[in-house]
């Protein structure tokens, strides 16, 4: 199957009033992980590249997203590239520029650590350029919790705030806050619903739920029919991929053979993706 685009797959989403799944990729396995997972679910999704995943890769954006877009490419599932949470200025310009060859179709722009006025100027710039080039660009409007800025749990995105925040950036899609959390290893957190349902009906474009990990499956359903059309997935794989490298080296402690632990490890990531992908598939 040939690669989707991010635009085209949120699309569906809206009109099928569902959602889908960004994974958060780090590394190979985390990649061909996920889209294992999609294809045994037979949803699509979106493989997402952060920033931070860039640097630890030696900022060098073109390896793991071109591997990333290959993997993504070869898949019988409809997978899209997207790049996320990117703060840096010269990265996120690179990004827009290189994008299409790389088989990137959007981009979070992460201006949300600045002020109001200053989020909204850089995310229209970058925002301008990006559409010149056919991309779909989502953005946050302060910062979801667990990320150390203003979105500390127990702070909300204001629906009015967020649909003048959109008017003026023309942005595709927002991120809101809405009682997740980044980071989160269990799944305690507690959504307003209400609150997802009165942004959709506000703002005018599709909305972004970050920090899902820490959300209960059914929550997250609940979530996705209140007006959710995209949900961001990172440390659930983690969780997973980490327990099974410390089972694999305790069982054997002369173990040197990285595959011999990475193995499970990606299976942990299919397993997670799967279940993820079918929760938002099924019936």
């Amino acid at each position: 199957m040939t690669l989707a685009t991010t635009g085209a797959l949120i699309a569906d989403a809206v009109r099928e009033r569902g959602a889908v799944i960004a994974f958060n990729v780090i590394s190979l396995e985390h990649a061909e992980g996920i889209v294992a997972g999609l294809e045994s679910s037979g949803a699509p999704g979106i493989l997402q590249i952060s920033e931070n995943a860039i640097r630890y890769h030696g900022g060098r954006l073109a390896p793991i997203v071109a591997a990333s877009r290959e993997i993504a490419a070869a898949s019988s599932s409809s997978v899209a590239i997207h790049l996320d949470h990117v703060q840096d200025l010269s990265l996120a310009r690179a990004g827009i520029a290189e994008a299409w060859p790389l088989g990137v179709s959007s981009i979070m722009v992460d201006a949300a650590h600045l002020d109001y006025a200053e989020n909204v100027a850089v995310t229209a710039e970058l925002v301008a350029e990006a559409h010149r080039t056919s991309l779909w660009v989502e953005a946050e409007l302060g910062e979801i919790g667990g990320k150390n800025g203003a979105h500390a749990p127990g702070t909300r995105t204001d629906p009015y705030e967020a649909a003048a925040f959109v008017a003026e950036t023309r942005v595709d899609g927002l991120a809101v806050a809405v009682g997740s959390s980044h980071a989160m290893t269990t799944a305690t957190a507690d959504l307003d619903l209400d609150l997802i349902e009165r942004l959709a009906e506000t703002v005018p474009v599709p909305l972004v739920l970050h920090g899902s990990s820490g959300v209960p499956t059914k929550v997250l359903r609940d979530a996705v029919a209140r007006g959710i059309r995209k949900i961001n997935v990172g440390t659930a794989l983690n969780v997973g991929y980490t327990d099974r490298v410390r089972a694999s080296l305790a069982a054997d402690a002369h173990v040197t053979d990285p595959r011999r632990y990475l193995a499970p490890a990606r299976e942990a990531v299919t397993e997670s993706a799967a279940r993820l992908s079918a929760l938002l598939v099924a019936p």
